[in-house]
């Protein structure tokens, strides 16, 4: 693999991971510790790489000095399946869990749902996004003014509710048996999610 391949499949990983974000030139030359020019023209040749292979369902797009990922314009009748059908597929155990967190606690950071659970929640708050389910609400005051999570309509819809105020009260704390009523309602959320009867 020649030093270029190599940097092209760099800047192909770092703007998979950071997704809808994107990098500038800048940034990716930062990450890979090359010249800006350098950068400029492997992310040029992978784009044209990109474009030219019709086996290739994705292309890199430049809007504002920022590249990212996206697929390509083509192929968007396959795209528009999954969007109109959000929730065909299984939503996994974190994502559930952030979808509860979201849902009882908006407006809330990331933070604030990461400190709930413990865990990393980047990678399911993009998935409840992309299916229409959370959404950004607003920015919070504090340093750094973090994005702050609500639900959506489609999340309403989803459980036939007007309102979020119709949704049932969370186990109360001082109840000795919390952690299995809460262990309850996380199966109970799961099972109305997934349309397990």
């Amino acid at each position: 693999m020649t030093k270029t391949m190599i940097l092209q499949s760099r800047i192909e990983a770092l703007l998979f991971v950071v997704g809808d974000d994107g990098l500038t030139i800048k940034q990716l030359a930062h990450l890979l510790g090359d010249a800006e020019e350098v950068v400029a023209q492997a992310m040029d040749a992978l784009r044209t790489a990109f474009d030219d292979d019709e086996n290739r369902g994705i292309t890199i797009k430049e809007m504002a000095g920022v590249y990212q990922l996206i697929t390509k314009p083509e192929l968007a009748d396959t795209i528009q399946k999954l969007v109109e059908n959000p929730t065909a597929q299984s939503l996994s155990q974190a994502s559930l869990e952030v979808l509860a967190i979201v849902a009882y606690k908006q407006p809330i950071t990331r933070v604030a749902i990461e400190d709930l659970r413990g865990v990393k929640c980047e990678r399911p708050l993009q998935t409840l996004a992309s299916r229409g389910l959370v959404k950004e609400v607003g920015r919070s005051e504090g340093t750094g003014r973090a994005i702050l999570y609500g639900t959506t309509k489609e999340f309403l819809n989803y459980f036939g509710l007007n309102s979020i105020e119709e949704m049932p009260p969370l186990p109360e704390e001082e109840n000795g048996d919390t952690e299995q009523e809460t262990d309850l309602f996380m199966t109970k959320f799961q099972e109305t999610f997934n349309g397990v009867k």
